[in-house]
């Protein structure tokens, strides 16, 4: 595509999606949310990107109740995405996921692969862009914490810079939140976390967990949280309660540059459209000179 302005195109695009809470047999959160329509129509969403979109980075709680069908269900949703774009999926256990399960379902790993109590940490190669899947659950809470062995195995991965920098993507984000009751479930270790991911090539924490989506930094590094496909936090709500609404569902795309970054929120739902320019419009902008196009589509027209 023909630059339009003084960024280039993104060298990496990533679908960030997280917290889809998907039940067995497809049965409804909480008696209300539709979760599996709710990803279903993620799916489409991100389907239109094309073989634009790199990665689909699914930052845990995958499942509501760590069901071995809710990942049939999350594959059946998303593998076809994969196969049509091209992307990678990068699957990160949450506080809601078995790991023995999700190993299985998720990651094809055979039954008693691996001891149920180890951490399901795995790194993916992108281009030259890192993306770990750091696992911060603690089996049998819901809660997260990064103890001495997943610390040391962080830094040994981290020891070796990649070409394009390290993204490390976690259910538990070590980012502030307003929500009082969610400060029981927090990350813990992050002090210890900040002596590892300091000085090293991590570009970018990706996390879930919240339920709506935020933005921080830790350690000096961006953080960007997804908003969940299952329900939306409510911070509008009084400040000593917890609400959880069927609305407000988003995912977010992260474009990745060489020296830089952003990170989109994009509501998840079939919406009437309100104001449009086609693929038509954009080939007539890049057949134009810089002044043209600022004339045909900056200048405001006449009161």
């Amino acid at each position: 595509m023909e630059r339009l302005g003084r960024y280039p195109a993104a060298t990496t695009v990533i679908a960030h999606v997280s917290d889809t809470h998907l039940l067995s047999g497809g049965a409804p959160l909480g008696g209300a949310a539709d979760t599996v329509a709710a990803l279903a129509q993620t799916a489409a969403q991100l389907e239109r990107l094309g073989a634009s979109l790199d990665a689909v980075v699914v930052t845990g709680d995958v499942a509501d109740l760590g069901e071995p069908d809710a990942y049939v269900r999350a594959r059946a949703a998303l593998d076809p995405l994969s196969q049509a774009t091209g992307a990678e999926l990068v699957w990160v256990m949450g506080n809601h996921d078995e790991r023995a399960a999700f190993r299985f379902g998720l990651l094809d790993e055979p039954t008693g692969a691996a001891a149920p109590e180890e951490p399901v940490h795995r790194v993916v190669e992108l281009g030259g862009l890192r993306i770990i899947a750091l696992d911060t659950t603690v089996p049998g809470y819901h809660h997260g914490e990064l103890d001495a062995r997943s610390l040391d195995w962080l830094a040994g991965v981290l020891a070796e810079p990649a070409p394009r920098g390290t993204i490390v993507a976690m259910h538990h984000a070590p980012i502030a939140t307003p929500l009082a009751l969610m400060d029981v479930l927090e990350l813990r270790g992050q002090d210890e976390l900040a002596e590892v991911v300091r000085g090293s090539d991590v570009r970018l924490f990706l996390g879930g967990h919240l339920h709506y989506a935020t933005h921080g930094a830790f350690a000096g590094i961006p953080v960007s949280v997804a908003g969940a496909t299952a329900y939306t936090m409510d911070l509008s709500a009084p400040p000593r309660e917890l609400v959880g609404i069927d609305g407000g569902r988003s995912f977010s795309l992260v474009h990745v540059y060489e020296d830089a970054f952003a990170a989109s929120v994009v509501p998840v739902g079939p919406y009437e459209v309100v104001t449009s320019f086609g693929e038509a419009y954009l080939a007539e902008l890049e057949a134009m000179t810089p002044a043209e196009r600022l004339e045909r589509f900056s200048r405001k027209p006449p009161p």
